[in-house]
């Protein structure tokens, strides 16, 4: 019985139906003005999204990649300093340290929730530059990731931060829409980062991203990087930046989301509420922490049969995926870091049981049955 005509992995096409004529107008207002740079759009994204996560500033951005490495590049990141981050991540998390010729120094994750464990995050910055490997290295910043989309425990990574005198860069890419203690995803650190990348909570068509702040001074250098440095005008140049800016068509199609975007965020907690009861005892279903609420960017369980599972539903027509099937402390990538595995224990075992299933605001409750019927 093949169900792929019924069942997506991410059901984009069901979204745009409900938003479609809202889209459409967002979208030809952007043609008739032709203002496809830095439009009125963007501005009125940046002022919605900040009003949302309840910050002062909101500086989008041309993908969630570059939401990561503006903040470093604010913070001077360079040779010589060591950025904390988790392995069991998607590797842009990573990737943008390396690119400004800093360290990675993985630490390894909470078996419960996938975010990076604190107590292990404490022994890796009082560790730092004792070991072989960080000899030469001095704490700089940590980036948590909120992974599948619930926040990781933030008082106790700020706690750790101001106690090392570091920064806290919030990876939301997956937590948009998400609470920690009352207080929403992308204000949970000093500055936060996420993603509208197509299948993210709250995605455009294409690439684009945003970062948050309440810092007055770290919003104006963050928005002189997104424009190569600009300074009082386009040709005044005071530092260097990137060309990071959020295409105005992009912001249009996020604005026309975010119109839906609370009814759906509700609908992905019914959704996971449905799979957890139907799937408890069959797999190890997800863990939200008390203080937490998830917005479920994925729905992800663990089994010891992931290869059996994954294999029937494919039969069956029902996509997967795996996020993430090799830790980064193991990927080439990071090769001259001399990581092996048996480093990270916890991110490994996770990365060799876990399946990700069918996760979307317009999945149904039939289809959810169906799907659960393979496993």
């Amino acid at each position: 019985m093949n169900l792929s005509k019924n069942i997506q992995f991410i059901d984009l096409k069901a979204q745009q139906q409900v938003i479609y004529t809202a889209l459409m107008e967002r979208i030809q207002k952007v043609l008739s003005h032709g203002q496809y740079i830095m439009g009125p759009e963007v501005k009125e994204l940046e002022e919605r999204l900040a009003a949302y996560v309840g910050v002062r500033h909101a500086i989008s951005c041309s993908s969630g990649t570059d939401a990561l490495l503006m903040p470093l590049m604010a913070y001077g990141v360079g040779p010589g300093d060591a950025i904390f981050t988790t392995p069991f991540t998607f590797i842009a998390t990573a990737e943008v340290i390396q690119l400004l010729g800093a360290t990675p120094v993985f630490v390894d994750i909470d078996p419960r929730t996938f975010n990076i464990d604190p107590d292990a995050l404490a022994a890796a910055i009082a560790g730092c530059g004792k070991i072989p490997r960080t000899a030469n290295l001095q704490p700089k910043g940590i980036i948590p990731v909120d992974l599948f989309g619930q926040p990781a425990d933030y008082d106790r990574i700020n706690a750790l931060a101001a106690k090392h005198g570091i920064f806290v860069l919030e990876d939301a890419a997956q937590s948009f829409g998400a609470t920690y203690k009352g207080k929403r995803a992308g204000a949970l650190a000093g500055v936060a980062a996420t993603s509208f990348f197509p299948a993210k909570p709250l995605g455009g068509y294409g690439d684009g991203g945003a970062i948050f702040t309440d810092n007055d001074e770290l919003g104006g250098i963050l928005r002189s990087i997104r424009l190569h440095g600009q300074g009082a005008h386009k040709y005044d140049n005071v530092r260097i930046g990137i060309n990071g800016r959020l295409d105005t068509l992009q912001a249009a199609i996020v604005l026309s989301k975010m119109e839906v975007f609370d009814q759906e965020v509700a609908a992905r907690q019914e959704v996971a509420e449905r799979y957890g009861a139907s799937l408890k005892g069959m797999v190890e279903v997800p863990y939200v922490a008390p203080e937490c609420t998830s917005v479920w960017a994925q729905y992800s369980v663990l089994s010891d049969e992931r290869t059996a599972l994954e294999g029937k539903l494919k039969q069956a027509g029902i996509p997967t995926a795996i996020y993430y099937p090799l830790p980064l402390h193991l990927q080439g990538a990071f090769a001259q870091l001399g990581y092996k595995a048996g480093n990270f224990p916890v991110s490994e075992h996770s990365a060799q049981r876990i399946l990700s299933l069918p996760m979307h605001p317009y999945l149904t409750a039939k289809d959810q049955k169906r799907i659960v019927r393979f496993l």
